[in-house]
Formats: C-alpha cells, structure tokens, sequence
C-alpha cells in the first residue's frame, strides 16, 4: 500500500467524553486506512492544565496553549468537547475562520450560536458536523438531514434525557417519590451536582431546538422552547397514569403544522402501547413521522463517555473521508424557510389534574360548570380517595386550546371549593 497521508485532529478538552473520543481514535488506527483512505492522527489535546496526568493521553500531546492549534497548519480537523458556551464559541469560530473543519459535542452552543457557526463553516468552505450534540450514540441529526431528506417531516418527538428518564423508571417500577430517585441518579453518576439543566428540562429543549431546525428547515433556539420540568410528578400521579394504561414520560415534541412549529418540553401521559412508553432507565429514543418514511424511532444510549464518543468518531470520519476527496462544506445551514413558531398559549393538548376539593354534592358540578365556560371539555374523572375530609379528583380533558385551559385552571384555583391543585400533566 502506497503511503497515506495524515489527517491530524486536535481535541479541546480531556474529560469523560474527549477521553472516549482519544480511547476510539487509537482503537480504530488500523481500520482507518480502509475507513478513509488516510491515517487519523491526534496531534494536540488541550487542557487548562497540561502537567496534570491525563490516565491513558500520551502527555507529549497536551497543551495548555490554544495558538499550538490555531496556528498550526497541519491540524485539519478541531474536536470541541469541553463545554460550555465560551471559550468554545470562540475556539469554534476561530479554527473555521483558518480553514480548519470542526466536530463538536457541545448542545448549549448549537441550541444558541448555529446558524452564526455554520454561516461561518459556509463561508469557509468548512465542514461543522454535531451529531453528538443530541442523544448522545443514537445517530439522529444525521439520518435527519441525509436519509430522511427525501421527507416532508412533520413530527419529531422523543426522550432525550437520560437523567429525567431514570429518574421516572424509578418512580414507576420501585414507587420512589422525585427527590428519592434523584439521589439515587446522582449516586449512579446519572445526574450532576447540579442537576437543574436536567430535571427542568432545559437540556432536552436544547436538544429540541436543534432537531426542529434540521427536521423542519427553519431555524428553532432555545429560546422558542417552551419548557417544563419534572420536580412536581409525584409516585400517585404514575400510580394514575398507569391505571388508566400510560406511562409519565419527559416529553420533547416538535411538530410542524399548518400554523407553525409547535416546539415543547414537559412530562406527559403517553399510552403503553406507544413505543416511546417502553424506553427506560437512562435510555433514550427519538420518534419520527413523514409522509414518506412514515413512522420511525431512533433508540439507544443517549449519554456517556463511549456513546457519545462513538458520535463524535462518527463525524470525524465523516469529515476525514471529505478532506480525502475534497468535498469539504457539501452540506451547512439547512434552515432555508422562515416558518412561524407557535406560543404555548396557541397549542391545543389533552390535560390530567389532579386536585383536592371539598367532598360534599355539587363540587363536580361547579368545576364542570368552570370548564364548560372556557370551553374545556370533560373525558374521564376519577374520585377515589379520600385526604382527611377532602375528595382527590382526577379530570382528564378532551383536546383544549393551553390559554383556554389556563384561564380555567386560574378560576378554579380562585374557587372556595379548591383546596389544592396538585399536578396538571399534558396527554398525548
């Protein structure tokens, strides 16, 4: 075999997943040749402190000194798997504009700087791949801007946190109450410190914001999210949920309508049957509808140091084989339509409440009454527990208009009769 070139990559960051991504890189060495046609070669990691000992990183590699990256002409591909917002923006704009091609991890600078970094891989003819920025190993963005192309996609829903998803299983198949089954994720290592990013649903709106831009062609960010998180799901309202045959999922949803994007996070009651209501633990899964494809879902690893390396090993491939055929930016910002994006207020949602009342004749009534006036209607009630002298109802409701069921819920809270609104839960 005639000699290969190199095709060296610099890594930015040395913890759990640029550990996985330095561990893949050596253990596919000698595939790479037939892979892509070239030797895959890290050449510098930089880390904040380059005389710590990094277990299983060749030291001679570490640098504490971004211009050893920059400025050297010989590096062609950029890993950014430290985190956060900055200095990575920074670093991720500044190795584009020298012509260097980026694959990175990171879902926070996606979810609020794309559509500026990829303009900017654009203008320089540079690839910027980030499939690991959502759902960790499961391939998604990918099979969402290249195999699914030929759909006109009209639903992305899924589970894509890990943490939050756990943290449910336990609830529902141990009976833990929220704050039991989250020490128990952050004894596991399923949750961070400070796990409110998780709990509230804020990483799974980001991950949200970055497949309704791809799914949908017009640009979605965080900020367009409506989210909602799971602290107030209690082990009674699981109990509920499955006698009346659901599982409480963390949510995310996208759909493109007639009217605009609709884009949410929130727990929701979803059928046994749905394929979604089996994914447990830490596992994730992301469904999708096209009018082609039709009905779809992704599943796997959603986090952790090997799945989401093998994402990002997935992409420097990508990148690697484009520099041998110098076909580097084929692919950018897809957002190519202006699609309005709906309030939570304009979305229609089926609703569980749950809510202690006084247990005397007519309490059903006036609360039926309050719905019927703004236009909710009633599907099922359940009565059958009793808390000192108070009723527990459960109200599920038909399709309803969120503002219509929020000026409701607003005059039954305001009713001498309510005593406490538990839990109010979207329904698939």
């Amino acid at each position: 075999m005639a000699e290969l070139n190199k095709v060296k990559v610099a890594l930015l960051g040395s913890g759990t997943v640029g550990t996985g991504v330095y561990k893949l890189i050596n253990r596919q060495r000698k595939e790479m040749p037939y892979k892509v046609g070239a030797d895959l070669v890290v050449e510098k990691v930089l880390v904040r402190d380059k005389n710590k000992k990094r277990e299983g990183i060749d030291s001679s590699l570490l640098t504490d000194q971004w211009e050893d990256i920059i400025l050297d002409d010989d590096i062609q591909i950029v890993v950014e798997v430290m985190g956060g917002i900055e200095p990575a923006h920074t670093y991720i704009k500044e190795a584009l504009q020298a012509g260097k091609n980026v694959v990175t991890a990171n879902k926070d600078l996606i979810a609020e700087y794309g559509k500026e970094l990829l303009d900017t891989a654009e203008e320089n003819g540079c690839d910027l791949l980030f499939e690991a920025s959502v759902a960790g190993g499961i391939p998604i963005l990918r099979p969402l801007k290249h195999c699914l192309a030929g759909n006109y996609l009209t639903e992305v829903m899924g589970i894509v946190n890990g943490t939050t998803n756990f943290i449910l299983t336990k609830m529902a198949e141990e009976g833990m109450e929220f704050k039991e089954a989250l020490a128990l994720a952050t004894e596991l290592g399923y949750a961070e410190a400070d796990p409110t990013a998780d709990i509230e649903g804020y990483d799974a709106g980001r991950k949200m914001a970055i497949m309704a831009s791809i799914a949908f062609n017009s640009r979605v960010t965080f900020d367009d999210v409506y989210t909602e998180g799971i602290t107030n799901i209690s082990s009674k309202d699981i109990q509920y949920a499955k006698e009346m045959g659901c599982a409480i999922k963390l949510l995310g949803v996208a759909r493109n309508t007639e009217t605009g994007i609709e884009v949410r996070v929130h727990p929701m009651l979803i059928p046994l049957d749905h394929p979604l209501a089996g994914v447990n633990d830490a596992f994730n899964a992301v469904f999708v509808h096209g009018d082609a494809v039709d009905d779809a879902m992704f599943y796997g690893r959603g986090a952790g140091e090997m799945p989401t390396a093998s994402a990002v090993m997935g992409d420097i491939i990508d990148v690697a084989r484009n520099i041998q055929f110098h076909c580097c930016g084929r692919i950018h910002c897809t957002c190519y339509k202006n699609l309005p994006i709906k309030k939570i207020t304009e979305i229609e949602s089926k609703y569980f409440m749950r809510m202690l009342v006084e247990d005397k004749p007519g309490v059903l009534a006036k609360i039926a009454d309050t719905l019927g006036r703004n236009n909710v209607s009633i599907a099922q009630v359940v009565q059958k527990n009793k808390i000192n002298d108070l009723a527990e109802l459960v109200v599920i409701t038909d399709s309803v208009l969120e503002q219509n069921f929020a000026d409701a819920l607003t005059s039954i809270k305001g009713m001498d009769i309510t005593k406490e609104i538990s839990t109010v839960i979207r329904v698939y």
